[in-house]
């Protein structure tokens, strides 16, 4: 049986030197890839960022690091109330017959109908001198949301739905870039009056931006009706105007100016936002919405006592 031989002395030191080197070159190996490792950042360091570069004859450094700074954390701040108007000055202005006068017209005729050339002359005026025609919309939105009114407002109100309405003040309207409001029935109150606009006239106006209102059903006095009858009105001219035009009517003209405040309280419950009379005045407030006063324009005014009324 053969002995295995020992290793010499020579040997194991040889083994010791070796498994030193290696040991020692192992732990240089290591000891450089840590150097090049990014060191983790804290989830409570702050990053430091280059300052950008100094405005022409800044004295800060381009090389200095910006200093951290905590901001103020928002606060909540009272929302700024909006403060809505009481009064407006707008001259509403009430207009029936823009036409030639028939063949022996009586005194009321005569009253209620303004020529088509002097018709004309009052709106160049209006242009001219700078007013803006509003709607009556406009004036609710005014007066319940603070929507703003240009400068120098009038609103131009006509009365009836004559047919002269759509033949003679529409195309004029329009050539001036003005808009109105029309107060129309649901039929004629009889077979002798005038034309009146058809429904498609009237939605050809309302679809280029005038206004169709209500002014009743019927042209009837509404002063001590029944509940029924007052619903019968109201509510039947609205639902027409509605139904023809694709428009809900938010103002009522009262017929022959004359109303109660059983009319007021039915208007109110139907929806609508106002109503205009026959009484005269322009300045309005948010408490009259439903007497809102207006100017009756007439067939015997010239161009002064025109002008005259929208400045008293």
């Amino acid at each position: 049986m053969h002995r295995k031989p020992e290793p010499s002395t020579a040997n194991c030191i040889t083994e010791v030197r070796v498994i030193r080197l290696a040991f020692c070159v192992l732990s240089l190996t290591i000891g450089l890839s840590l150097l090049s490792v990014r060191p983790v950042r804290s989830r409570w360091e702050i990053p430091q960022t280059a300052e950008p570069p100094a405005s022409e004859g800044s004295l800060s450094s381009p090389t200095q690091a910006a200093t951290p700074t905590l901001l103020a954390e928002p606060q909540d701040e009272a929302p700024t109330p909006v403060v809505l108007p009481d009064q407006a000055r707008v001259p509403i202005l009430m207009y029936h017959y823009v036409s030639e006068l028939p063949p022996n017209p009586d005194r009321y005729r005569r009253d209620l109908t303004v020529s088509p050339e002097n018709f004309q002359a009052q709106l160049q005026y209006l242009a001219d001198a700078g007013y803006h025609t509003i709607t009556l919309s406009d004036m609710y939105l005014h007066f319940t949301q603070g929507y703003p009114l240009p400068e120098k407002p009038i609103a131009l109100t006509f009365d009836d739905g004559y047919r002269d309405a759509y033949e003679v003040v529409f195309p004029r309207l329009l050539d001036h870039g003005f808009t109105a409001t029309f107060f129309v029935l649901a039929t004629p109150p009889h077979l002798e009056s005038p034309d009146y606009m058809t429904w498609a006239q009237m939605k050809e106006m309302s679809d280029a931006g005038m206004e169709i209102q209500a002014h009743g059903r019927d042209h009837v006095d509404l002063r001590g009706c029944s509940y029924d009858y007052l619903v019968y009105q109201i509510l039947g001219i609205q639902e027409a105007i509605h139904y023809h035009t694709g428009r809900l009517p938010r103002f009522f003209c009262y017929p022959s100016g004359q109303y109660d405040a059983n009319v007021i309280a039915v208007l109110e419950s139907a929806g609508y936002w106002g109503a205009v009379t026959t009484q005269w005045g322009v300045n309005h407030t948010r408490d009259n919405l439903f007497e809102m006063e207006r100017v009756r324009i007439r067939g015997a005014d010239t161009l002064t006592s025109f002008i005259d009324k929208l400045e008293d």
